[in-house]
């Protein structure tokens, strides 16, 4: 009898620390409790399951991008020559000169990225638009922020349907949310999570950063 109630003992002792496991009495597997980290796939909706991203070989690809020093259109280059698709310049009507990004003197990039109303003109347009299935979109950070001229650019074109990746280029701000926070000006396109880089990039870091988005890109 004593041997029994020592067996019957030990069993509810093990199922207690079992229990402890979590707050539902359920103990994940390695494989379940990470179910949610990130890879390099897209989630499929939350089953656990990823698939890679649509291939962009085959797709028609702009690389739409706005630079004042040149450090965003070398990305640009640097895409440009990996995915072969068509580069396409920003252009401001009024371009901006070194007294216009003296940050913090009430210059014209301050004011621009106070006000967000402020839409400045684009010098010329892209060419069949409606062609392009892949639009990449880059630009500086301002301010934490897209440049104004890329809210310009976005409200010009119908993006519905086009997928969208931006990238930026700064000294040491993050993305944050300047990328996000362009959603609502082209809502119908399918948006994909940005990402920074720094001047000094080089063509293998941005050809990497197409393979982790699982891209075919272009030999």
């Amino acid at each position: 009898m004593k041997k029994v109630f020592g067996v019957l003992l030990c069993l509810m002792l093990l199922f207690g620390l079992v229990a402890c496991g979590n707050s539902d009495g359920v103990v994940l597997s390695e494989s379940e409790s990470n179910s949610g980290a990130e890879t390099g796939g897209s989630d499929n909706g939350g089953n656990g399951e990823f698939t890679d991203p649509p291939a962009i070989n085959g797709s028609k690809i702009l690389l739409a991008y706005f630079s004042c020093t040149g450090a965003t259109e070398k990305i640009a280059e640097y895409i440009e020559a990996e995915t072969k698709g068509t580069l396409y310049k920003i252009v401001p009507e009024i371009p901006y000169l070194a007294d216009d990004l003296k940050y913090y003197t009430d210059c014209r990039a301050d004011r621009e990225q106070a006000d967000p109303s402020a839409r400045p003109a684009v010098s010329g347009t892209v060419e069949n638009m409606k062609d392009y299935d892949v639009v990449f979109l880059g630009y500086p950070i301002w301010h934490g922020q897209a440049p104004r001229i890329i809210s310009t650019f976005l409200e010009s074109y119908d993006f519905a349907g086009k997928r969208i990746i931006p990238f930026c280029t700064s000294h040491s701000s993050g993305i944050g949310n300047s990328d996000t926070n362009l959603h609502s000006l082209a809502p119908a396109s399918e948006w994909t999570v940005g990402r920074r880089f720094s001047s000094g990039t080089s063509r293998n870091a941005v050809a990497e950063w197409l393979k982790d988005f699982g891209f075919k890109v272009c030999a």
